[in-house]
């Protein structure tokens, strides 16, 4: 549990620097409204209406309820001069007396393991404040699978996770809004992505029919809820637009990551794919596309790895092994001397010791350590151990190899960090799965090679291009033609938060 962690998770799904067109949902307009007088009977409503269209242009309004139950009392305290807050230039969701400004948007990526949020000026278009977390559900169950069996096998099981995301939504919505200085209840719109799954949990569907074939979605087309309805903690009449989802296990996360790389729109075969605990593949150009989802299971994230870990300080990011003496060196989160510069030792001064030794391993370490094992010749190209290897940094129990990869001078606990034939096994399984994904659209696109790959996702980003090749994590291509992009789907969602006509190309993608 996060409580009970001596160091907060390092979520890597920053933004990424990007040019957006500013046309948000939300505008605001300033307007003078003729006052009530005796004998003329029109209503505030009414007279708002035609004071915007004699002087915005705008028609055929409609006004959220909430907002007209204060409609009267805001127009007399603003002496009849009112700031109005527009949605899609046809609802009218806020009247605040005289002038005032400011609009806010959240843009949030719900991923199986971490959410992560980015709260934006919607006038400026600059990112005021971003936060992730861990998505709450990881307790009933690390993969999508899992969350759909445990919502078949407990009847409170849908409640349960859906209550879990929405008060992780309204925590991280607090805790942007503390870090811009505006109130929570300043927030006018927010723009949701994240797998099928994900988004049936959020809106409150059950998963059920996700767990089995035909795979049947709710709804594949975009959608606008309001926030209260689901129970965020938002503008009182906030909008949440959530993107269109592709097919049951390829979701509106992926259709973010479409209209933030646009492979549509290029002449180059582009192959994009969003690492994770479920991974989502595209293949095409400008001419066609073909998507498909991969539960590669949580190994890239650190679990099912006996040494494994999330990304935290401590934590095993990078990894070179001596193909001649099988010594390894490696990079620790945190640290930023690789560990064959470190100084360890009673007679060292506090002050030239570094600052975190190795805790564990994360996702972007146990893929270069497998790499490097392999280039090293202490593992075959089967996975297995090398057996006719005799070296002192690999043990066997009975058949079955380990490498020390940190001995025990160079961890917290005092105990060396083995790689094992099991963690070997897991990343294979992993890394087979979204392979097989990428060769089932080649093959459907009757494809020897591809023009360029694309990794997204927090955990595309760190892998080196060089050693998912290796591993056969993506196909042979130029190493130079091969960019990591960060987390792709959050950029798409801050793009539709933005630009409300990304929204119609989502739609039509």
């Amino acid at each position: 549990p996060e409580e009970s962690r001596a160091h907060k998770q390092v979520v890597r799904k920053d933004a990424t620097e990007r040019v957006i067109d500013l046309h948000p949902a939300i505008r605001q307009v300033y307007v003078e409204v003729d006052q009530a007088e005796l004998g003329e009977h029109r209503g505030d409503w009414g007279r708002l209406q035609d004071a915007l269209a004699a002087k915005w242009d705008l028609h055929n309004l409609s006004i959220d309820l909430p907002v007209l139950r204060d409609l009267q009392a805001n127009l007399r305290k603003g002496k009849w001069s009112v700031t109005v807050t527009l949605w899609q230039e046809k609802k009218v969701i806020d009247v605040q007396p005289g002038y005032d400004e400011g609009v806010y948007g959240l843009a949030v990526d719900i991923g199986s393991t971490t959410i992560a949020g980015f709260l934006c000026d919607l006038r400026t278009g600059e990112i005021l404040a971003t936060d992730s977390m861990m998505n709450p559900q990881v307790t009933y169950g690390e993969d999508l699978m899992s969350r759909v069996s445990y919502a078949m096998m407990h009847n409170d099981g849908l409640d349960k996770m859906n209550t879990a995301v929405i008060d992780a939504l309204n925590r991280l919505a607090a805790s942007t809004a503390r870090e811009a200085g505006i109130r929570q209840r300043q927030i006018q719109e927010a723009v949701f992505v994240g797998n099928t799954t994900m988004i049936h949990i959020l809106l409150g569907i059950s998963p059920v029919e996700l767990g089995g074939a035909p795979f049947a979605l709710a709804n594949r087309d975009a959608m606008d809820v309001q926030a209260r309805d689901l129970g965020l903690r938002l503008h009182r009449s906030a909008n949440v637009h959530v993107l269109p989802a592709e097919a049951g296990h390829v979701g509106a996360d992926n259709v973010a990551a479409l209209i933030a790389e646009e492979p549509y729109s290029q002449e180059v075969i582009t192959l994009l794919v969003d690492v994770g605990t479920n991974a989502e593949i595209v293949l095409g150009n400008k001419e066609w596309m073909y998507s498909a989802s991969s539960p590669t299971g949580p190994a890239f994230e650190g679990a099912q790895i006996r040494f494994g870990m999330r990304a935290a300080p401590g934590a095993i990011e990078r990894v070179r092994i001596d193909p001649k003496t099988f010594e390894a060196r490696f990079r620790v989160i945190g640290e930023e001397n690789w560990s064959d510069k470190w100084q360890i030792g009673p007679q060292i001064s506090v002050e030239a010791q570094p600052k975190h030794l190795a805790a564990g391993i994360c996702g972007s370490g146990i893929i270069e350590v497998v790499a490097e094992m392999f280039l090293a010749g202490i593992l075959l190209p089967d996975g297995r151990f090398n057996p006719d290897l005799d070296h002192e940094r690999i043990q066997w129990d009975e058949r079955r190899g380990q490498y020390i990869l940190a001995t025990v001078e160079q961890t917290t606990t005092g105990s060396p960090i083995l790689v094992t034939q099991d963690d070997v096994r897991n990343i294979q399984l992993a890394k087979a799965a979204l392979y097989t994904g990428t060769k089932l659209l080649m093959n459907e696109a009757g494809l020897q090679s591809v023009d360029r790959i694309v990794l997204a996702g927090a955990f595309g980003s760190y892998i080196d291009p060089k050693y998912a090749m290796i591993l056969g994590l993506i196909p042979d291509c130029d190493l130079e033609k091969v960019t990591a992009v960060g987390n792709a789907a959050g950029d798409g969602a801050r793009i539709a938060l933005l630009n409300r006509h990304k929204r119609a190309e989502a739609q039509h993608i």
